[in-house]
């Protein structure tokens, strides 16, 4: 097998736990407690992204030999693998839930790329650590598969993001209440393998901070710091103290809102933001109870746990990123003599998402330039479809064959979900897409230059739940076929593919209320 180096500077840079044991507790004074995988019966490989294996250096060979399916099961260990669990803590709910850390996640170790670029390779499922807290530590096929695809599907999307290196199964059975309502089942167990230049996450630097131990703080963001200005190509993040916390801060908070901008141009609900589920290098990580937006509406969250409060809603997305901002920012205020650089870094936030959700509009919308009143047309827009149950994917891909000279309805039919509901909006419909239709008129972009415009924003393919369900579906049949199709699908989400329009439809009635589909929980 292909071995690529390793070179674990996380582990040399940062104080580790001295307990050697595998046992829950709390864990002070350390980022990191060495831990093994723990075996599985019969690591078998089920799926694996070729453009991951691809840049860590892996052949066709490689993935068919057993060999691979056991390292990356969990069975077996590479020449410089250093297996470790991460400590954090997190904002959960919004409400602090003290020491959390990689309760099912072993890191592997950092694989470093020719370039220079660094890949940390960690293990999902791959048995429980210091900070399982009583649990497993595995992860269940259904899940794991939801992992897989979503990691590689936001990758082709174009928005940060962890990946997926692979997908194994254990051949463990794994005992799980998916709906925590007192019907625990055994399900097939998985592992999958993620990658990342880091893992790290806001609560990385909530836990010391709140701990008061402001010198494990303060190594954690120098040692972020110097993998994010490279990661990044940030060479501006090369000053000292106080003055490069704070660019650096400013930079996290950037990212985060052209992330979070991205997702709601897409139509991607997270389900789960809490701040331990927030990168500090500005990607998407953690994909559990998450969904796309089929029946536009702001108020949707797939996440079970969170239906009463809704707090991780779509629309409530960007608040809760700020939100959660302001809880790193705290946490970095030790770092600052005054916390001006702090807020001036929230403002920053603000200040991006508000230029990325404009581009945002324009490219949707096929307009060279947002306006203040395209903000409001767009503003519009949400309300009908919303009031008329309008599907999001497929209407802003349709809206690219309005007609400006003749706005119809026509190349829209396919995004409505209820006849009667269409037929009660259709005078409001034809009210925007008139106005639409004048604005066009107006805009200097050529009609093949704002076509093409928007198909690259407005994709066609995305991983709706029940799309994926289908793939676990078959899956848990024997069937990984799905599976693989699903991740080709996804690999071109904006271009049109000829006979694949199954994977274009709107949401069918069987997954409207279906678990897995419209109710998700964070059991995995």
């Amino acid at each position: 097998m292909h071995l690529p180096v390793f070179d674990n500077a996380f582990l040399r840079a940062l104080p580790g736990d001295p307990e050697p044991r595998n046992f829950a507790r709390q864990v002070e004074g350390a980022a990191w407690s060495v831990v093994a995988p723990t075996p599985v019966a019969a690591p078998r490989l089920l799926a694996h992204s070729r453009e991951m294996a691809a840049e860590l250096g892996f052949d066709e060979a490689d993935l068919a030999s057993p060999a691979f399916a056991a390292v990356f099961g969990g069975n077996a260990l590479l020449p410089g693998m250093q297996p470790y669990a991460t400590n954090y803590g997190g904002h959960q709910f919004g409400h602090w839930a003290r020491q959390l850390g990689d309760g099912r996640a072993i890191s592997l170790g950092e694989a470093v790329l020719a370039d220079g670029h660094r890949r940390e390779l960690q293990l999902k499922g791959a048995g429980p650590t210091p900070y399982s807290r009583g649990a497993d530590g595995r992860a269940v096929l259904r899940s794991s598969i939801r992992e897989f695809l979503c990691s590689e599907a936001m990758h082709h999307l174009g928005i940060p993001t962890t990946r997926a290196l692979s997908l194994v199964g254990t051949g463990e059975g794994v005992v799980r209440d998916m709906l925590y309502d007192g019907h625990p089942e055994v399900e097939p167990g998985a592992i999958v393998c993620r990658v990342a230049p880091s893992f790290l996450r806001f609560g990385h630097f909530e836990l010391p901070s709140m701990r008061g131990d402001i010198d494990l703080l303060r190594r954690l963001v120098d040692f972020c710091i110097a993998r994010a200005a490279f990661e990044w190509n940030a060479p501006h993040l090369a000053g000292r103290g106080e003055a490069l916390h704070a660019d650096w801060f400013g930079e996290v908070c950037e990212r985060t809102a052209h992330l979070v901008a991205g997702w709601m141009r897409v139509g991607f609900v997270h389900g789960v933001l809490n701040t331990d589920n927030m990168s500090i290098l500005g990607l998407t990580i953690d994909y559990g109870p998450y969904g796309w937006i089929d029946a536009y509406d702001p108020d949707w969250t797939p996440n079970t746990t969170d239906a009463a409060g809704r707090r991780y809603r779509f629309g409530w997305q960007p608040r809760v990123a700020y939100w959660n901002l302001g809880q790193l920012a705290r946490a970095l205020s030790p770092l600052f003599a005054d916390p001006a650089p702090l807020q001036d870094g929230l403002a920053r936030f603000a200040t991006a998402f508000t230029d990325a959700d404009r581009d945002a509009t324009a490219r949707k919308l096929g307009l060279a330039e947002c306006r203040d009143d395209d903000v409001e047309r767009m503003r519009a827009l949400h309300g009908l479809l919303q009031v008329h149950e309008v599907d999001m994917t497929l209407w802003f891909r349709a809206l690219a064959d309005l007609d400006p000279q003749a706005p119809s309805l026509q190349p829209l039919e396919a995004a409505f979900y209820d006849p009667g509901k269409r037929a009660a909006g259709e005078a409001a419909f034809m009210d925007w897409l008139a106005g639409h239709a004048a604005r066009l008129r107006e805009d200097p972009l050529p009609a093949s230059e704002r076509r093409a415009r928007m198909h690259a924003a407005n994709p066609k393919y995305v991983l709706r739940n029940w799309l994926a369900q289908e793939a676990i579906d078959r899956a848990h049949a024997g069937d990984l076929g799905g599976v693989e199709t699903l991740l080709e699908v996804m690999r071109r989400p904006y271009d049109d593919q000829p006979g694949r329009e199954h994977f274009a439809g709107k949401r069918p009635e069987w997954a409207k209320d279906r678990v897995g589909c419209s109710m998700l929980s964070c059991s995995s």
